[in-house]
C-alpha cells in the first residue's frame, strides 16, 4: 500500500496518476483509497485536511505524485440567469447549512427530493444529474479553491470601536 500524508503545490510535479474521490471521500483525512491505475493507498493527512479537484498529493517515499479528482455523484442543478431568483435559492439552502456549488449562473448540491421541492417552489427548474461536486468550502475555513473577490487583505483583530470603511456582520440567524 502507497501511504501519502502530505499535498504538494501544484507547481513542484506532474501527476502521475489520478485518485477520484467524491465530495464525501474528499472531506476525510484518513482513508484507504485504489488510486485510478488499480493501485492500493491509503491516506494519512492531519485532521480537517481536504481535497479539491486538482491537488496533489505525493507518497512517503516521495515516489508516486497523485492528482485527486472529483467523482461524478447524484447532485441537483439549478440553471438561472436571474441573479436575484438564483441568490435567493442560494439564501434558503444556505439557511439549511447545505453545502452549495455556486457559479454566476448555476448552483449545485446534492441531490435531495424535498430540496428540489423547495428550490422548485421559488419557481426555478432543478435537474438531477451526475456531476462533479465542488461545494463552496465556507467563509471562515481559510482555504479551498475561491477567493476574496478584491483580494486584499482583512485585519479582523480591530477593537470595534475604531471606524472603518467596510462592514463585518459575523453573525447570522436560523429560521
Amino acid at each position: 500500500m502507497i501511504k501519502f500524508e502530505k499535498k504538494i503545490d501544484k507547481t513542484d510535479a506532474t501527476a502521475e496518476t489520478t485518485l477520484t474521490l467524491g465530495k464525501d471521500q474528499r472531506e476525510k483525512s484518513r482513508l484507504k483509497v485504489t488510486l485510478d491505475d488499480g493501485r492500493d493507498g491509503g491516506l494519512f493527512f492531519a485532521k480537517g485536511t481536504s481535497f479539491q479537484d486538482g491537488d496533489l498529493i505525493i507518497s512517503t517515499d516521495g515516489e508516486t505524485v497523485v492528482e485527486i479528482k472529483a467523482a461524478a455523484e447524484t447532485v441537483s442543478t439549478v440553471h438561472c440567469d436571474d441573479p436575484l431568483l438564483l441568490a435567493k435559492a442560494c439564501y434558503h439552502l444556505g439557511n439549511r447549512h447545505i453545502p452549495l456549488q455556486i457559479d454566476a449562473t448555476e448552483l449545485r448540491y446534492q441531490h435531495d427530493h424535498v430540496l428540489d421541492e423547495m428550490v422548485r417552489g421559488l419557481g426555478l427548474e432543478v435537474t438531477t444529474e451526475q456531476a462533479p461536486f465542488e461545494p463552496e468550502s465556507g467563509a471562515y475555513s481559510g482555504g479551498g479553491h475561491h477567493h476574496h473577490a478584491d483580494d486584499h487583505a482583512h485585519d479582523h483583530s480591530h477593537k470595534h470601536d475604531q471606524s472603518h470603511d467596510h462592514d463585518h456582520n459575523h453573525s447570522h440567524s436560523h429560521d
